[in-house]
């Protein structure tokens, strides 16, 4: 492992390597501020647990909507740079966003107490954080092109340990920080992370880019690899020739290297500054990359799994924030419990992760699902003995049904999520790999938001409120019932999908 990062170091330097490491265990460590933010909701503006999970997923909605903005930030980013620069200054506009938010709750106390107020401004740090992930993939993805590819799969594994390590800390910290301090505190707190991220941002060295803006080449790209054509840079810049027959003959009777025909290319290439404006140019821009993804998502192949994941979010009632409630006003359970809770929940997702690399990854995708929702569906019991009280005929604990059900519930959570990032990546036609696949993730994230929604209605028909749980076992057999529908709709999926990337 030390081995690795130092290889990663001399690949990508030293303050690129720490601010990807900082945005990834920014994210995860996001559970020590997110968990005061459900006690504020539960005990400060006494939310009923339907009230509370809707505001959860209205601040979350910007991780669902992540391409809209997102792929429009990049190209903005490509044709608009900021002092010669592309990423740096939008990652910074980014986190700006994700830190003020928090600065203001954790300083004006009524910001706190209202409601509306209070959703706007974690909406605002969501949206902050999101585009923060975007521009970060995009520098990532820029870092590994050409002779640094080969430590694709070591950069990314980094990343994903850093957001591990960064959930179990703030797990830890979130429930000892709420049995000691005060929540204005954890806010300001946790409003560190961002300005360390924010002053990190002036450690990465990006290469000027002048006036450059989009070129030709990236708008028809994604066109020339949709139809399954692996164009060189030569065919790319043709459109770029049409006009000049002569260099065009010369072009096709002359061999030439790769590196000279990019250097050609680029010495071909039109000021774009001429003819065209620059808002024609983004417009331009933006109608070639939608036309392109819209054309790839159409294809049945893609949209029939899409589907599918979407609908295993959406046809499942998601009544986590109602559990929260049952937890610590009916069970009496600390806030130093519930993070050690969470904690478990992350070394079960790690431990689902390895599970699955070892064991599961040849098997067909369908099997996998169907056992993944029928294990979903036997934990939910767990949830069946804990509201019905039958664990205590038994002399088993609260906690260690809490535990296990935490732990276990993650580790199988994963052997779901695992196989939609390889299928996504199976599916994502060459050339336009980054925006579709941050499509599927925001399809994912949406259907996420849409379940916590519908858990939110259920909770609201069936009465289920701050000390009123006696339709609380009524909503998880429904849940339980509604775990085996997406097993019914996997013909959706790729008869002959496995778990491993081909």
């Amino acid at each position: 492992m030390i081995q690795c990062i130092k290889q990663l170091k001399t690949a990508f330097g030293l303050a690129f390597l720490w601010l990807v490491c900082l945005i990834y265990f920014t994210q995860g460590f996001r559970s020590f501020v997110w968990t005061a933010v459900s006690y504020q909701l539960k005990d400060r503006l006494k939310l009923s647990p339907s009230a509370s999970q809707f505001v959860f997923s209205v601040s979350f909605f910007p991780w669902s909507i992540k391409p809209i903005y997102g792929y429009a930030s990049l190209i903005l980013s490509d044709c608009i740079p900021i002092k010669g620069k592309k990423r740096i200054p939008y990652l910074v506009i980014s986190t700006v966003m994700s830190l003020v938010p928090w600065l203001i709750l954790g300083i004006n106390a009524s910001t706190r107490s209202s409601i509306w107020h209070l959703m706007i401004l974690l909406t605002l740090q969501n949206l902050g954080s999101a585009m923060a992930d975007v521009v970060v993939d995009a520098m990532i993805a820029e870092a590994v092109r050409f002779e640094k590819a080969s430590f694709a799969g070591d950069l990314q594994s980094l990343s994903w340990l850093s957001m591990a390590f960064g959930g179990v800390c703030g797990s830890l910290l979130g429930g000892y920080a709420l049995t000691n301090l005060e929540i204005d505190i954890i806010f300001l707190l946790f409003s560190t992370l961002p300005a360390i991220q924010l002053f990190s941002c002036g450690l990465v060295e990006e290469s000027s880019m002048g006036s450059e803006v989009l070129s030709d080449f990236s708008i028809s790209s994604d066109s020339h690899h949709l139809n399954g054509k692996a164009n060189d840079l030569d065919e790319d810049s043709s459109l770029e020739e049409k006009s000049n027959v002569s260099a065009r003959k010369r072009k096709k009777s002359q061999k030439k290297s790769k590196k000279t025909q990019l250097t050609r290319r680029k010495a071909q290439t039109p000021s774009p500054g001429k003819g065209k404006s620059l808002p024609l140019l983004w417009f331009q821009s933006l109608k070639y990359a939608t036309y392109n993804l819209c054309r790839a998502f159409k294809q049945p192949m893609i949209l029939r799994p899409m589907t599918w994941f979407f609908l295993a979010h959406v046809t499942v009632p998601n009544l986590s924030t109602v559990m929260f409630y049952y937890q610590t006003e009916f069970l009496k359970l600390e806030a130093s419990f519930l993070g050690t809770v969470r904690v478990i929940g992350w070394v079960g997702l790690m431990l689902g992760t390895f599970t699955y690399n070892q064991y599961l990854k040849k098997m067909k995708l369908r099997r996998i699902l169907a056992l993944t929702h029928i294990g979903l569906a036997f934990l939910n019991l767990f949830d069946v003995i804990l509201v019905s009280r039958t664990n205590v005929a038994f002399g088993v604990s609260d906690k260690t049904l809490v535990l296990c059900g935490s732990a276990l519930s993650d580790a199988v959570n994963q052997f779901k999520f695992m196989p939609f990032l390889i299928l996504s990546g199976q599916l994502c036609p060459p050339g336009i790999e980054g925006t579709l696949f941050a499509l599927f993730m925001s399809i994912n994230n949406f259907g996420s938001t849409v379940g916590s929604f519908v858990g939110a209605g259920l909770a609201s028909i069936l009465n289920i409120s701050s000390g009123s749980f006696d339709n609380l076992l009524l909503g998880i057999n429904i849940q339980l019932f509604c775990t085996f529908i997406p097993v019914v709709l996997l013909f959706l999926i790729p008869k002959e999908a496995t778990g491993i990337a081909s």
